[in-house]
């Protein structure tokens, strides 16, 4: 039988790094595993324990709402508020996702079908590459990480055959790290208001930034709210990961339409997810600021240790991650067997950059995962491997 969709998938090189760190651990091998971006750090306490409160209600073990129950769309909507001074209406302008990925591949269903393009970031995090490709549509891709990320863009649109209907950013950007600020937010969106597409902006790092830079939401920019949605998430910023907790904001026509498309598929989130959701919106609002606090730690321990070792590596304003360009030495392994040299001989898993697309392939992309006694015994691990460092 001939499968569709998923036949033209190219393998998931990120399976190959898993399964070789899997047997070495089996062989009794000890491996720092920077590898997959799974955070380490503890969800907030009293999300956990209104969880354990919640879940013994047996009213809260049947079928929730799918575009999520309305406290906690009012908590995120708060959230915004607060933090961006933005004012979204919690009934028209935001619904709940089952993470930011399944809000992201629903949301290609309503805005693009065959014979449709989308401009996205290359290299880039794989679903924002595959999830416009699931409906069918052609992708292009800009360089998020380049000197000229807004010409890029620009060109990326003008190229794209057929002309594009979304644009689709992520900033701080998986993997490369890229940043903006709000005046490049406000080109977007005048530049979609005169093309008439619309934006959607994956805000996955909108709060693991360091060195004083503040990540814009796209719906700060004036005009936002006609041409753009955001998707947010509890995941990095919450350090709630397996929750599975994520929104849509923005355009109300878009929003809804996703609303009804998923009154189709889903049921929402296991409702006590979102009670404890809304306790850790409403009354931990300063717990992204420790857990950034953490990652900035162990992005410095890291960024440190490379560079003493012969392996300079720029440290990143954004997200939970270090993409290094692959040393001159090792640059023609290219970067899956380079990832497959530093776990056999590192004992260090690290994502190959060739797993977020073709633009990748000269990097590898640590995740900040580990403690810094972890990644202190990783460099020490990368120095042996890499005899030909300077």
């Amino acid at each position: 039988m001939e499968l569709r969709r998923v036949g033209s998938l190219p393998p998931y090189v990120f399976a190959a790094i898993n399964d070789l760190k899997l047997e070495l651990r089996r062989a009794g091998e000890d491996v720092v595993d920077l590898g997959f971006g799974n955070p380490d750090i503890p969800s907030p306490p009293i999300a956990v324990e209104k969880l354990r409160e919640a879940v013994l209600n047996p009213r809260n073990h049947r079928y929730s709402a799918s575009r999520g129950i309305p406290n906690l769309r009012r908590a995120v909507c708060d959230l915004y508020a607060r933090r961006f001074g933005v004012e979204l209406d919690p009934d028209a302008q935001a619904l709940t996702t089952i993470g930011a990925k399944e809000g992201l591949a629903h949301l290609m269903w309503v805005l693009v079908e065959p014979g449709d393009a989308a401009v996205v970031p290359g290299p880039s995090y794989p679903i924002h590459l595959f999830a416009p490709a699931f409906a069918g549509a052609a992708v292009e891709t800009f360089a998020a990480d380049g000197d000229d990320a807004w010409g890029s863009l620009v060109e990326a649109f003008e190229r794209s055959r057929p002309r594009p209907r979304v644009l689709l950013l992520s900033f701080p950007h998986n993997p490369t790290t890229a940043t903006v600020e709000a005046d490049f937010m406000q080109r977007v969106v005048d530049f979609a208001r005169e093309q008439d597409v619309l934006v959607v902006h994956d805000f996955a790092y909108a709060d693991l930034a360091f060195d004083g830079h503040r990540p814009p939401s796209i719906l700060q920019a004036d005009g936002a709210a006609e041409v753009a949605v955001e998707l947010y998430t509890l995941t990095k910023s919450f350090s709630m990961a397996g929750w599975r907790v994520g929104f849509v904001l923005g355009n109300a026509e878009v929003v809804q339409a996703l609303a009804r498309l998923k009154s189709y598929l889903d049921y929402g989130t296991f409702q006590p997810i979102q009670i404890a959701a809304i306790v850790a919106l409403n009354e931990a609002p300063d717990f992204p600021a420790e857990v950034c606090e953490v990652y900035r730690s162990r992005r410095d321990a890291l960024c440190d240790g490379l560079t003493r070792i012969g392996w300079p590596t720029a440290r990143p304003k954004g997200t939970m991650f270090v993409w290094a360009q692959i040393p001159e030495p090792y640059r023609s392994l290219g970067s899956l067997d380079f990832a497959v040299k530093l776990a056999r001989e590192a004992r260090v898993a690290v994502s190959p950059g060739i797993g977020f697309g073709l633009g990748g392939d000269g990097h590898v992309r640590f995740a900040l995962v580990e403690n810094e006694q972890r990644i202190g015994q990783a460099v020490a691990g990368l120095r042996r491997a890499l005899p030909e460092l300077g």
